[in-house]
């Protein structure tokens, strides 16, 4: 099985103007890898999820995340930014995104994967770990390890 993460998946200065350029940005980065085959479909998927309810979570945490026919395999891109996206988490802007991508019916890998990095969140060594990161393939590593999909 592919890593869930690497490191062209990781965006440690991911353009931060709104919600939709950050999340375009690292679909783009899921296309490029080959794990999205068509960006208008995804980010239609993407949206479509996040109109249902806001996937900001307390402490700068944004996870955009979706099923998607255009999904090839289960992937996480991972964007930091610098001045912070509005996810719509009560105490403010996300500085640190997590897009989760999975096929259309698959199995529940993603909830897995989901469930493993809301785990994570909460502890500040992680967040802090990411948060003072300065090498995508060293980002890639920690959270292919710390979730260990």
């Amino acid at each position: 099985m592919t890593a869930l993460i690497t490191a062209d998946l990781v965006d440690l200065d991911v353009p931060s103007g709104d919600r939709k350029s950050t999340v375009a940005a690292l679909a783009q980065r899921l296309v490029d890898a080959g794990r999205v085959t068509d960006l208008d479909t995804f980010l239609a998927d993407i949206e479509a999820r996040e109109s249902q309810m806001p996937t900001g979570l307390e402490g700068g945490i944004g996870i955009p995340h979706c099923r998607s026919a255009a999904v090839t395999e289960p992937s996480l891109a991972f964007g930091r930014s610098s001045s912070g996206v509005d996810f719509g988490a009560e105490d403010g802007p996300a500085d640190l995104v997590f897009m989760i991508a999975a096929p259309e019916g698959g199995n529940t890998d993603h909830m897995t994967v989901l469930a493993a990095l809301a785990r994570r969140l909460v502890r500040k060594s992680f967040t802090g770990e990411l948060r003072g990161a300065t090498d995508p393939a060293a980002v890639a590593s920690f959270i292919q390890q710390e979730v260990g999909a």
